[in-house]
């Protein structure tokens, strides 16, 4: 088992210890496609996965899903949160187990969907159809101090429901004059860079598992992919993710490191419970 650099509370002493530099974007990967940003002494968790609910789910399947990185936090220890979002309704990014303790621990908490996903979410959460707040691709709202455009992503190809509407995004969120691009799990597609060279990304943060028909789930980028659409969209730094917590669904980085590095695209690869600064 691959253990977190930080996790409880060694993790939330670092959050904390965060907070004496307010101007300065903090963001920790928690594991798979789960972050935590801290800006203006704000909080927005991203796709966060923090329980063992797919473990439990296919251990008597021909799929286990054998974890390889310990949990960095319980989710009802994150009382402190503003704002959740979910990009699809993947249970390793809308997971009742993770949201129902976040939601209980922060009643004023704000839950960012993809539109088309509205009712499945409240379903699955047992949530009023008017509590989800609902983005569609090209759309911006503003959540407290944290700006949120909604993104199209095609996992694996851009599915859409009856009225148009993605049903798989990602998201570009702007904390002051920080941008930062968080894909969800996608593959490529026709004018997805352009779609986000507009965006002016500081930091994107990219799926590298890849796309192998044998694990039989829908597919990512690989790591040389994710290396080189931050290129291609002008990213400041990228920082790989959605690798090293299910056994059958991983991929080591290294392809992604020697990626940027043959690029000249500045990367970052961070261990679970790991912060990562900008100022």
């Amino acid at each position: 088992m691959i253990e977190p650099l930080l996790k409880d509370d060694a993790f939330l002493a670092d959050v904390l210890a965060a907070r004496e530099y307010p101007n300065a974007l903090h963001l920790w990967w928690l594991g798979q496609s789960g972050f935590l940003v801290q800006w203006q002494e704000r909080h927005l968790l991203i796709d966060p996965y923090l329980s063992d609910s797919l473990t439990h789910k296919y251990a008597a399947t021909d799929k286990p899903h054998v974890r390889m990185t310990g949990r960095v936090i319980a989710p009802e220890r994150l009382d402190f949160i503003d704002v959740v979002t979910s990009s699809h309704n993947h249970t390793d990014h809308l997971d009742q187990e993770t949201l129902v303790p976040l939601l209980t621990a922060n009643p004023k908490l704000e839950l960012v969907v993809p539109e088309a996903n509205r009712d499945f979410v409240c379903e699955r959460l047992n949530l009023t159809v008017e509590q989800p707040r609902g983005l569609k691709a090209g759309q911006t709202e503003r959540f407290g101090v944290f700006t949120l455009t909604g993104v199209a992503a095609a996992h694996p190809t851009r599915e859409r429901d009856e009225w148009g509407q993605d049903k798989f995004l990602g998201y570009v969120i702007e904390c002051g004059d920080f941008r930062i691009y968080h894909s969800g799990d996608t593959l490529l597609f026709e004018g997805m860079e352009a779609a986000l060279a507009c965006h002016q990304v500081d930091v994107a943060l990219l799926p590298i598992n890849g796309d192998r028909p044998e694990r039989r789930v829908a597919g990512n980028l690989n790591g040389r992919e994710a290396a080189t659409l931050a290129k291609a969209i002008g990213a400041g730094v990228v920082i790989p993710c959605h690798y090293d917590l299910f056994e059958f669904n991983t991929a080591s980085p290294e392809e992604f490191i020697r990626t940027a590095q043959e690029l000249q695209q500045p990367c970052r690869v961070l261990r679970a419970g790991e912060r990562w600064t900008c100022d």
